[in-house]
């Protein structure tokens, strides 16, 4: 690691000096990482939890009961919700289609605009 220092005035390179050994000295206090790791093992151990479960890296050891309503709730699980088959079709572009959920695109949202009805554009199965 390499700090440009060349543009630093006389006291300004004193205070960076001073707050570095304040640094240097708290970390020379705190115990190795090691001894802190144990501790913090141990600590979970004795309340009956491993690490895993306590930061996320594992599997929970008490599965989730509450279900789930909205897509919000399922956006926010991670969940996947399964695709849907398109109801609208653009006739202009028929590639241009709408699930009929979320917001209604532009080119339906022009159409409607003009009087025409949602319905008049359901793709007949």
């Amino acid at each position: 690691m390499s700090i440009d220092l060349s543009h630093l005035s006389a006291k300004e390179l004193a205070v960076l000096i001073r707050d570095a050994q304040k640094r240097k000295t708290l970390v020379a206090k705190r115990q190795p990482i090691a001894k802190a790791r144990a501790a913090v093992i141990a600590a979970a151990k004795k309340a009956g939890y491993t690490i895993e479960e306590l930061f996320g890296t594992g599997a929970p050891a008490v599965k989730a009961t509450r279900a789930t309503k909205t897509t919000k709730s399922a956006a926010k699980t991670g969940r996947k919700l399964p695709k849907v088959a398109p109801k609208y079709r653009n006739p202009a572009n028929a590639e241009q289609t709408w699930t009929g959920r979320g917001k209604q695109p532009r080119w339906l949202a022009e159409y409607t605009g003009q009087g025409r009805k949602v319905e008049d554009f359901l793709i007949q199965q």
